[in-house]
């Protein structure tokens, strides 16, 4: 039997912690995944799988398997890939992982721009605002908002991101806009609690730095859905600007502080140290620095 086969069965169970979701990834049947693994056990000699009645864990010998196998699937799909991809463009998968609202603004959206190009090519979008683990789930890349000082990961800059003081029209017509980041402290502040300090709000002005302590009635694990609430009039949203889309063009929101800067963040692609990199990655990677400078996102 198949080596690769066995082993792509052992490394989708571990990463979804079942045989029936292996599976279903896969595109086999439940049976069929359920013999490449014990047929892999056999070849090896040692047992990958504590199996219970709700789900399987890995034994010790299976976290060593999973912490390698991942890499030499990828490193033989590259191998396939470069030699073909003269006449027939990238293939096989790649795994993205990005936050919910960049990667529903945008990665979504160039990941079909770069797909029209490479029609054989699989790209699978995991959403999540936690930072997902890259070896331990399979990700090829991800893009992450923010510093990273993750060592086992390199980093490839793509641009800054800005966050901006916005509040609807009618909410500025009934409480009037604040002059200064203090001013914030009475107000009905919307507070994003995906950010890494959510009720410190950080301001610039003549080269000095502010902090502004904000308090609201509302909060969210979501930059969409803090607009959202700021575009109903319900408060005043410190966001990231790309999560504004056309809303202050078409004036639901306006810009309040105008005086001041906020904070810049860097958004970076991200990818596992201490391999090499396949070309469909670099290649996507490549894309989308390209893209967000042309789509000005940023």
């Amino acid at each position: 039997m198949d080596i690769l086969d066995q082993l792509r069965s052992f490394v989708a169970t571990a990463q979804t912690g079942s045989f029936t979701a292996a599976a279903e990834q896969l595109g086999l049947s439940n049976r069929l995944t359920s013999k490449y693994v014990a047929e892999l056990e056999s070849r090896l000699g040692v047992r990958l799988f504590q199996r219970t009645t709700r789900k399987v864990g890995l034994t010790p010998a299976g976290e060593d398997l999973l912490a390698r196998a991942p890499a030499l699937l990828d490193d033989f799909d590259a191998l396939l890939s470069d030699l073909a991809e003269g006449s027939t463009g990238f293939s096989g998968v790649i795994r993205i992982s990005a936050p919910v609202t960049f990667g529903e603004i945008y990665v979504a959206g160039m990941l079909g721009r770069f797909g029209a190009k490479n029609p054989a090519l699989t790209l699978d979008l995991r959403l999540s605002d936690r930072y997902a683990d890259l070896a331990g789930e399979g990700i090829d890349l991800a893009f992450r908002m923010g510093r990273s000082e993750t060592l086992s990961l390199k980093t490839r800059k793509l641009g800054l991101f800005r966050s901006i003081l916005v509040a609807s029209p009618g909410y500025v017509a009934r409480f009037g806009a604040p002059d200064t980041p203090a001013a914030l402290a009475g107000r009905d502040c919307i507070v994003d609690t995906n950010r890494r300090q959510p009720r410190r709000w950080v301001f610039h002005r003549d080269g000095a730095e502010t902090l502004a302590e904000v308090q609201g009635r509302f909060q969210v694990n979501s930059a969409s859905a803090a607009v959202a609430l700021a575009e109903d009039g319900l408060g005043i949203a410190y966001v990231p600007r790309f999560a504004l889309g056309d809303r202050l063009d078409r004036g639901a929101l306006v810009p309040l502080l105008p005086g001041y800067d906020t904070d810049s963040n860097p958004l970076s692609a991200v990818y596992l140290e201490g391999r090499a990199l396949p070309r469909k990655v670099r290649a996507l990677i490549d894309f989308a620095a390209e893209d967000i400078r042309s789509a000005a996102i940023l």
